[in-house]
């Protein structure tokens, strides 16, 4: 007797939580979609464009062919991305741009500097090092099987 009534009781609390969840649905405003596009295309769109500026000034002050260009725009990207994140700047215009803040090369070097930084406290190697690449982690092995992959296809085709 006493399990039908707790049966009774629950099956009113789930129809009363189900009323409320649909009510609150209602009044819960619509989020911005086209605005939050615009804002992640041109952030996203600046940051790629600054990265180009980066890469050009190199080519042309220091002699970089385009080729060679690559690596010391992308330390810069990185320098920029962890100091602006240091700074506190870089978590603002996330919260502004959304999406648009993650850009591979920042938006990878705005998550392992973040943690680094919040986890600093514990210590160097259990603090920053074990909590930094968690998040960077599953990228860091995605990338390097996936580079794998493609060397074994490549080898294997100029094999053949």
């Amino acid at each position: 007797m006493a399990s039908s009534v707790n049966t009774r009781k629950q099956s009113r609390l789930a129809k009363a939580q189900k009323e409320y969840s649909e009510r609150a649905a209602r009044y819960k405003p619509k989020p911005p979609y086209l605005i939050n596009i615009v804002k992640a295309f041109l952030v996203g769109g600046a940051i790629c464009a600054f990265g180009q500026l980066v890469s050009n000034f190199y080519i042309r002050v220091f002699g970089f062919t385009k080729e060679t260009a690559g690596d010391p725009t992308v330390a810069t990207l990185i320098f920029i991305a962890v100091l602006l994140t240091g700074l506190g700047v870089y978590d603002k215009l996330g919260q502004f741009a959304g999406a648009g803040s993650a850009v591979p090369v920042t938006g990878f070097a705005n998550s392992m500097s973040s943690a680094a930084i919040e986890h600093r406290a514990e210590g160097l190697v259990l603090g920053v090092g074990g909590n930094m690449f968690k998040l960077a982690g599953g990228v860091i092995v995605y990338g390097v099987v996936a580079a794998l992959v493609v060397s074994l296809i490549k080898w294997l085709i100029i094999k053949v």
